[in-house]
């Protein structure tokens, strides 16, 4: 561990059941730290983190925090920017002079010390980082990740095999990113988001530009955006680019061009062109790095995917449910591409919680562009997280924009009842909020039908 943190016994994390919090405090537990925290809610993350041995509480409250994390010399607190500012718990080790530190500050720390390949974008490092993190492992990297969601292939958000590379989703929010110091770097995308911290997409812009120039030894960037390093793409002029593409039993099959070699017949399960630049960023990453073409090639066709992330919950001929943690629109375009894709002509109902009132504001007439391109829909209220309500910004307001005729407001009490009434063959619910608890109840109630 860091210099900066070897005095420190006791990590106290506010906000601990976030995805990538949690990842963290997982690490921290299996370096043999006494780790626990505060959530606002149990989940199944924080069910997973007590399963380990991690005290956890929900009530914000200063005698809620076990007495052993307040020693000041030997507990280090950890925090969430999503946390508000009158945190009771923060606001107590704050004026006792405890050393806080954020989520990514920490990751600087590990990422400082060790080899790092980091995944930076608005749209898709989730599932790149993911991906990249299962290539080097299968192909003999001593490599820990922390990832923005769960993968798959190891129902965790952490993969822990050694400290000879680390992997690292680069978050944008609140600027988290520029703390990192990536060996390698990868930027998927730029769309405008988070505008209720940057305000304006210049700003985000001129972030990512001043995270990439953090990049020691190779910056890798989608074909198109404003920024120099080393291309990847589909079928373009990319330094590496997927070529031949085809659909064989619902798995993309393609070429891969590379600056010196030309790979064939790649196999990829993941549906939609974004997730098929996902794999080809995490592939140019692992060869970048040095790891060998034949084992990734081998180990990209045994990624499962990452939950919420086009994840099939039926599929079936007469009935697929997918669920997808989209909120952005240009995300939503992408699902709606994977499913025509993956299911041509047929009908589907899109399930979906706004998240934020800023952004849906922000966005919109995007929003409701994105949503017409369904058959049908089912409307969930804004979920704030963060934010308190803007006046005049809600579902039903973004609802009357929407440019369909089976469009409706439901609550979660009458959400199944309203999507067993419709016969669409696809079903997908989408949504960075909380709809991710409903999906067992739903997919429950699909499979009694």
């Amino acid at each position: 561990m860091s210099n900066d943190l070897k005095n420190i016994q006791n990590i106290y994390f506010i906000g601990i059941g976030g995805i990538g919090m949690s990842a963290l405090a997982r690490y921290f537990k299996f370096l043999g730290k006494n780790v626990a925290g505060y959530d606002k809610t149990p989940s199944q993350i924080t069910n997973d983190l007590s399963v380990l041995g991690i005290d956890i509480h929900f009530e914000d409250k200063r005698n809620a925090i076990p007495q052993g994390f307040l020693n000041i010399k030997e507990t280090l607190i950890i925090y969430t920017p999503a946390i508000p500012a009158t945190h009771q718990e923060f606001n107590y080790f704050r004026d006792q002079g405890f050393l806080i530190k954020k989520r990514a500050e920490v990751l600087g720390i590990i990422t400082k010390e060790t080899y790092t390949l980091a995944v930076a974008g608005t749209h898709g490092k989730t599932t790149t980082t993911a991906i990249l993190a299962h290539l080097l492992k299968e192909s003999g990297a001593k490599v820990t990740a922390f990832l923005g969601g769960i993968s798959e292939n190891y129902n965790s958000n952490l993969v822990l095999e050694g400290n000879e590379v680390v992997v690292v989703e680069a978050d944008e929010f609140d600027r988290s990113f520029l703390c990192l110091y990536p060996d390698i770097a990868a930027v998927t995308s730029m769309d405008a988001d988070h505008l209720d911290i940057y305000k304006e997409a210049n700003a985000l812009e001129t972030s990512f530009i001043e995270f990439s120039d953090k990049a020691k030894d190779h910056l890798l960037v989608r074909n198109g955006l404003p920024l120099s390093g080393i291309t990847f793409g589909i079928e373009d002029d990319s330094d590496y680019c997927a070529q031949q593409i085809k659909i064989e039993n619902g798995t993309y099959v393609f070429d891969l061009k590379t600056p010196s070699q030309h790979i064939k017949d790649l196999r990829l399960s993941l549906p939609g062109q974004h997730n098929l630049l996902n794999a080809i960023t995490a592939f140019a990453m692992a060869i970048i790095y040095g790891s060998p073409t034949d084992a990734i090639a081998k180990a990209l066709f045994t990624f499962k995917g990452v939950q919420r992330r086009f994840s099939y919950q039926i599929k079936t001929d007469a009935l697929v449910y997918v669920d997808d943690y989209a909120h952005h629109p240009t995300e939503i375009d992408a699902l709606h591409q994977a499913i025509r894709e993956m299911h041509p002509h047929k009908k589907i109902l899109a399930i979906f919680q706004p998240h934020l009132y800023s952004r849906t504001r922000d966005f919109a007439a995007d929003f409701a562009k994105s949503l017409s391109q369904f058959d049908e829909l089912l409307l969930l209220d804004i979920y704030p997280a963060r934010e308190l309500p803007i006046e005049g910004v809600t579902s039903l307001w973004l609802l009357e924009m929407i440019n369909l005729n089976a469009k409706k407001i439901v609550t979660k009490n009458t959400l199944i009842e309203e999507i067993l009434k419709s016969d669409a063959q696809v079903i997908t619910t989408i949504g960075a909020g909380d709809i991710g608890e409903e999906v067992t109840s739903i997919k429950e109630a699909l499979i009694v039908v």
